[in-house]
Formats: C-alpha cells, structure tokens, sequence
C-alpha cells in the first residue's frame, strides 16, 4: 500500500495523570486504574497509565512487538514478517489475529473477545473511514497513531510505544540504531563526499509505464540519509504524505529525473530481486544509458521500508553491503 497520508503530532505526548475511580461489582474496594490523557491523532484519549492487555493494528504492530508490549491481539502484517528478529516473529505467530492487511478487515468480535484495555490504531486519519470507531470505542480506549511522511516512523514508533507503556524500551532500540548509523556514516564520509543520488523506488506501474522516482525523506532514502547519503530534486507537485516526497513520472522522463544523479539506489524485495516494476525500469535503453548506470554507480538496497529501529538495523546493513565498492574507488 503506497498511499500514506499526514497526521498531525498534536501536542505534548505527557498530559496530566488522572485518576479514575473502578467500581468492583462485588461491593469491596477495589484499586483505582490511573489513567492518563493522550494527544492522540483522534483527539485527547484517556488511557490507562500502564497498559495491560493491548492490540495493535497497521504499522503499530512491529512497533509494539519489538518494544515488549503487553499485546492481546494484532492485525495482520505480512510486509513486515521478512525484517523480523525470529523472537518477534515467533510473537507475531503466537498472537490472535483480530484485522487483515485493511482496516477494513476489522474482526470487531475477535477484539472484543481478547478484552483489551486499550486498542492502537496505526493507520493513516484517512482510512479511519474503513473502521466503525464507534464500536471500537465501546470495546475500549483507541488511540489513533498513523504514519504521515515515510520518515515520520521515527516519532510515530515513539507515540505508540509511548501509548503501550514502552517508551523506554523503544529508546534502547534507538540508540543502538544510532550508533550504527554513526558508525557508517564516518566510514562512509570520503566515498559520499560530493556525491548526488537518485532513488528508483518499487512502486511503479508497468500497465501504465511510469516508474516511482523517491527524493529525500521517502521510503528508500531516508534510512540511506542517516549514513550520508545525499539525494537532490524534489516532486514537481506535492500530493500529500508520500506523494511529497515521491512521483511517477513515465519512462520515458528517465533521463530528465535521473540524468543529474552522480549514482543511484533501488529498492530490490526482502528476496534480494528487483520486483516486476523495477525490473521493467533495469531492462530499459533509457536506464542502461543513464550517466550513473554507465559509471557503474547503482546500488540495490533490501528492507527499504524498515518503519521500526530494529528493522532499519538490517536496513543499514544492506546499505553498508551495498556502498562497499565505494570505497575501493
């Protein structure tokens, strides 16, 4: 699914701890649950302070499993099982599955049933439509956090963590994720130094013969920018989320989209092959007499949709595999 459209980051993530009275049905005292208000993308939510029985859906769901949330029920997240650790995968596989890949294959009874109590939605605002919040809300408190912006997974992952009560451990992850992106980057610094990239992504689109060109910040270059990759240009047209920082001209603006770029990346699927719409970008003359595919400066790269630390650390070591002739030049 290529389309992603903007939330908004509405606020402070830490509001005031409110406390809320539980009524125990048997008439003894019972502990009151301490809740807080959350600046979520559907508004300010009252959550529970310290989340015990949580589901996730969309991209909220590698999240909150790398982060050891206290999770009940996810959607279903295929895209992601190929950058996940085998301890997560053995999570994901072990979890009830209340959604599909869509919002709308929302199992309202499979959630009710795993009584959570809190749900985190990590789709776009705009496909809020597909849901019946209204149930959802009735079932427990929802916290809408979705991605806008292909490299706005970094704050996203922090919200959803936050929500689940993981905050701290999604920090680990960072800095680990940071310290390897410093590392390449100072190995890298010499080889990159003046050098002007293009990024040819894998959404293109055979049938009507464009390919998807991605500028900075887009899905395949914004893992790549944390290790001093450099990529110029910008769309002719904003569209919203990832249509500002991505287009499809056709194939034949190949040599006027890539025909300044000093050397290129392209996205290759997690089995180490171009898919079919890039694959029909590589066969073509126009590719083949780019002034970078000449110069022997094209690098494939794997995992260029990582939307979580740990799954962006196989992500830098492909670019870290990829750039290695670099440095022999």
């Amino acid at each position: 699914m290529h389309s992603r459209k903007p939330w908004r980051l509405a606020g402070a993530l830490a509001a005031a701890l409110v406390l809320a009275t539980a009524c125990g049905s048997s008439g003894t005292d019972a502990e009151p649950a301490a809740t807080r208000v959350f600046a979520a993308d559907n508004g300010k939510v009252a959550i529970p302070a310290d989340p015990q029985r949580v589901v996730a859906t969309g991209y909220a769901v590698p999240v909150l499993i790398e982060a050891g949330a206290k999770l009940v029920g996810i959607s279903s997240w295929k895209r992601g099982l190929p950058m996940m650790s085998a301890a997560d995968r053995a999570v994901y596989d072990g979890l009830a599955k209340i959604a599909g890949e869509a919002a709308a294959e929302t199992n309202y009874e499979a959630i009710a049933e795993t009584d959570p109590d809190l749900i985190v939605v990590g789709v776009p605002m705009p496909v809020l439509g597909d849901l019946d919040m209204k149930r959802l809300q009735s079932i427990a408190p929802v916290a809408v956090i979705g991605p806008t912006l292909p490299n706005s997974w970094r704050r996203l992952s922090h919200r959803q963590a936050d929500a689940a009560g993981r905050a701290g451990q999604l920090a680990q992850s960072k800095a680990a994720y940071d310290k390897k992106a410093g590392e390449l980057r100072a190995k890298y610094a010499d080889a990159l130094g003046g050098l002007e990239f293009g990024h040819l992504g894998a959404y293109g689109d055979r049938s009507a013969g464009t390919f998807l060109r991605e500028f900075t910040d887009s899905w395949g270059t914004n893992i790549p920018q944390d290790v001093g990759v450099k990529y110029y240009g910008q769309v002719a047209k904003k569209g919203g989320g990832s249509k500002d920082v991505s287009e499809t001209p056709s194939l034949e603006e190949l040599p006027e989209s890539f025909g300044d770029a000093d050397a290129i990346t392209y996205t290759l699927q997690p089995d180490g092959e171009p898919a079919p719409e890039v694959q029909y970008v590589l066969d073509s003359e126009l590719w083949k007499r780019l002034p970078a595919v000449k110069d022997g400066k094209v690098f494939p790269l794997r995992y260029t949709e990582a939307a979580t630390y740990e799954s962006a650390m196989k992500t830098l070591d492909e670019i870290d595999r990829a750039l290695a002739p670099l440095l022999d030049k």
